[in-house]
């Protein structure tokens, strides 16, 4: 199976958006209401046997189930039958919403995330369609369930031979948006290693340095804006909370965060296909990015997004034919990419890299990314021949070329 999404921009009626706008908030409190629940079970086993708590008290028989997804979508089965406004909204979406909670606790469990939080007004931003009816996309026009057909700006044309498994409709300070998940029976080939290497290497002095020199100054997408955005939110602050002048200045300062976050996934997407130009292989550094994000220079790490310009980039390569892949980021910066010796730690002010041992010289970005080359090379089974001044050609290993 081979799945693609495909984002388009809705154009509703009045009617529609008031629509959307109500289906939103009964999502909205059928997450807090299951939410609760949960929150409640478990908080009524968190205290001891002996004691209770001061502040509230949570009795709930000792024979009851967890809550868990099936039995809540049970639940919600029962309500729509006695509540009109549960009775407007599609259950599958309802459902879809339940889902969401339970991946919500899963990440809790599996990956160290936060406990899930209530949602409050405004917050629930989407809610999704998980089957929709045959031929659903038709003259700029696409059929949801309940709701009924939507005009939509259709930028482009969806491939023929796919089915359209899912929609999502999303709440943005721009409008509404459509995202719909399209699939093809079909199973797409990988990328193989071949063609010309090329290492990355990313920071904040030069956003990108690439193996063969390419140095590319990182732009300040949120720090530029920083100033204009701190004026708007102070003129948030002067209004009454929930009049209509504090509404309008609300959705100014979400319009400037909207178009930060549009300006740099453009420049993020231009990058990927400027790299993918010149390169058969690709390699980048696996990251800590939770770590950088944390750290001193925190802001400035969030603000060059090097999370979504990987995730970017690998599927432009994907769509390019390019071969992708991480490799360890330890150390990269202490080696020589000519010699191989290592050359012990730098400060962040030393930019120029002079190996000690070969003398080996260049930018000290360009040298970490020469090395992420050649340990990808190693990783995909090639060899690499050095040709001096540090570059180098990677070989496959075969039969007649043993690696080395």
């Amino acid at each position: 199976m081979f799945n693609l999404s495909y984002e388009f921009k809705l154009k509703p009626t009045q009617k529609q958006i008031k629509m959307f706008e109500e289906w939103l908030e009964t999502h909205r409190r059928v997450y807090n209401h299951a939410l609760a629940e949960r929150k409640d079970w478990y908080q009524s086993r968190s205290c001891q046997v002996n004691t209770c708590t001061l502040r509230s008290c949570y009795i709930i028989p000792v024979d009851a189930p967890r809550p868990t997804f099936a039995s809540q979508c049970k639940s919600l089965t029962a309500a729509r039958k006695e509540n009109e406004y549960l009775k407007r909204v599609n259950a599958q979406s309802l459902q879809q919403t339940l889902r969401r909670l339970e991946k919500a606790f899963v990440s809790m469990w599996e990956q160290n995330h936060g406990f899930p939080r209530f949602k409050k007004t405004g917050r629930m931003r989407s809610f999704s369609f998980p089957q929709l009816g045959v031929n659903p996309l038709a003259n700029g026009f696409v059929k949801l369930p309940v709701i009924g057909a939507v005009k939509m700006r259709q930028s482009r044309n969806v491939p023929d031979g796919g089915v359209i498994k899912q929609a999502r409709v999303i709440k943005r300070v721009s409008g509404w948006y459509v995202m719909l998940t399209v699939q093809w029976d079909v199973s797409a080939p990988q990328p193989m290693p071949r063609g010309e290497v090329m290492g990355i290497d990313v920071g904040l002095t030069s956003f990108v340095a690439t193996s063969n020199g390419l140095l590319v100054k990182r732009p300040r997408f949120f720090v530029d804006a920083e100033r204009k955005l701190k004026l708007l939110q102070q003129r948030v602050s002067r209004k009454r909370i929930g009049s209509n002048n504090w509404k309008k200045a609300q959705k100014k300062v979400a319009s400037l965060h909207e178009y930060v976050a549009n300006c740099r996934k453009d420049w993020h997407r231009k990058l990927s296909h400027q790299i993918c130009n010149d390169a058969g292989m690709v390699f980048v550094e696996d990251l800590n990015l939770v770590g950088l994000s944390r750290g001193m220079l925190g802001k400035h790490c969030l603000d060059a997004g090097f999370g979504q310009f990987f995730n970017i980039l690998e599927q432009t390569c994907f769509k390019r034919d390019v071969y992708f892949q991480k490799v360890d980021a330890r150390k990269t910066s202490q080696i020589c990419p000519n010699c191989g010796v290592e050359t012990g730690k730098k400060e962040l002010s030393e930019r120029t890299h002079i190996c000690s041992n070969c003398g080996y010289t260049t930018d000290r970005d360009v040298a970490a990314a020469q090395v992420v080359a050649i340990r990808g090379l190693a990783a995909v089974g090639h060899t690499v021949k050095m040709l001096g001044e540090g570059k180098f050609i990677g070989i496959p290993v075969t039969q007649e070329s043993p690696g080395f």
